[in-house]
């Protein structure tokens, strides 16, 4: 990192290199967990992580081993905010005697269902009495043309529409993703737009794609169209009625910091918002297959382990794949040299998937810590 000899230069670039050199502590438990409760889903997404199937899978997690990986969750000294996914874990008929029990033992529950027939109304309500903390539907397009054409099913936009109404209606604390892919691009910021006539939506989360599952590698923008996201989505927070947040675009916390050293605003502010916000792959994040199986993240298909065998916090802690993602000096390239890894990191999903190495550099990312200055 490269400091001028100015003293206003010298004093933000002393205090930006040490707030870099701490980072929340991930090493005793995870803040999220994503449960795969089941890969089938009615829809036909282009890029569908889970690679999702019409009908169950009978080897799936039964309701008895879903309760005790939930006990185990619970465990935690810090317990994790638990995401139950899919496919669309509407497909399963436990859904909410599993949703009831995590509540029942502490746990904060999440869901993330497909549109589809099975979200009604009533099942929304349901939800919400049972003190379900935030739902969270995907819009990948601003018409029903490119939604539809995205996630496989005609209808579909309409459905999504008319179920966020309901969501918000019966008091639900409402989420939208959307994937950033070339399948999109142009049209967020009239997904932006729309979603802003939801005033009581809380939560955009803006997901730039990792080519796995369905996903593909043609598929993902490249180092400069990130870029470019990342840096209309800070102009958008300033006036946006939502929140925004990045998911598999951990280097979107780097160029909020860039942006606060160049324009003079409280460092150590935008640095309690990113750094509370610094989780990875791997690194305060789990993820457990419809099966079994822990992984660093559903993006990250390198098994460590399976809860019908052992502990997922075991694994978590245990695992010496788990521990490489949470050490930012076991990056390579210039992700390892990067000064901002300890917040940052970049995606090790997308690495992994471009490169076959989850410790390698991010490729989509375009910044150059050889030539960082602070001003």
């Amino acid at each position: 990192m490269k400091i001028t000899t100015t003293e206003t230069g010298r004093h933000v670039g002393q205090k930006l290199q040490s707030l870099l050199k701490t980072s929340p502590d991930f090493a005793s438990g995870p803040v999220v967990v994503f449960w795969e409760t089941t890969k089938a889903c009615a829809l036909k997404c282009l890029h569908c992580r889970a690679t999702a199937i019409p009908q169950r899978n009978p080897l799936e997690l039964t309701t008895e081993e879903g309760y005790r990986l939930l006990d185990d969750l619970a465990s935690a000294e810090r317990k994790p905010i638990v995401i139950i996914t899919g496919g669309d874990p509407f497909m399963r008929q436990d859904l909410f005697d599993l949703l009831e029990y995590g509540r029942d033992i502490g746990l904060i529950m999440s869901v993330s269902p497909s549109v589809t027939s099975l979200i009604t109304r009533d099942r929304l309500k349901r939800l919400f009495d049972l003190g379900i903390s935030r739902l969270s539907f995907s819009l990948d397009g601003s018409t029903a043309e490119i939604h539809d054409s995205f996630r496989g099913v005609p209808g579909s936009f309409d459905m999504t529409m008319a179920r966020m109404q309901d969501a918000l209606d019966v008091g639900l604390s409402l989420q939208i993703n959307t994937v950033v892919s070339r399948h999109t691009l142009k049209d967020l910021p009239k997904i932006a737009d729309l979603l802003a006539t939801y005033p009581k939506m809380v939560l955009w989360d803006v997901f730039f794609l990792v080519p796995t599952g369905r996903g593909q590698r043609d598929d993902v923008c490249s180092a400069e169209e990130h870029e470019e996201v990342y840096r209309w989505l800070m102009e958008l927070e300033k006036t946006a009625p939502y929140l925004i947040k990045t998911t598999l675009g951990q280097h979107y916390r780097r160029v909020l910091l860039q942006d606060s050293l160049k324009d003079g605003n409280d460092l150590e502010k935008t640095w309690a918002k990113v750094s509370r916000a610094s989780a990875n792959d791997g690194k305060g994040v789990c993820f457990v297959s419809h099966v079994g199986e822990v992984f660093p993240s559903g993006f990250l298909p390198v098994a460590c382990g399976n809860v019908r065998k052992e502990s997922v916090m075991e694994i978590y802690r245990s695992s010496p794949i788990f521990q490489e993602l949470r050490d930012p000096d076991k990056l390579t390239g210039k992700c390892g040299q990067c000064p901002f890894r300890m917040v940052c990191g970049g995606c090790r999903a997308r690495a992994y998937a471009f490169t076959g190495d989850y410790l390698a550099a991010e490729p989509s990312c375009s910044f150059d810590p050889e030539t960082f200055e602070v001003d």
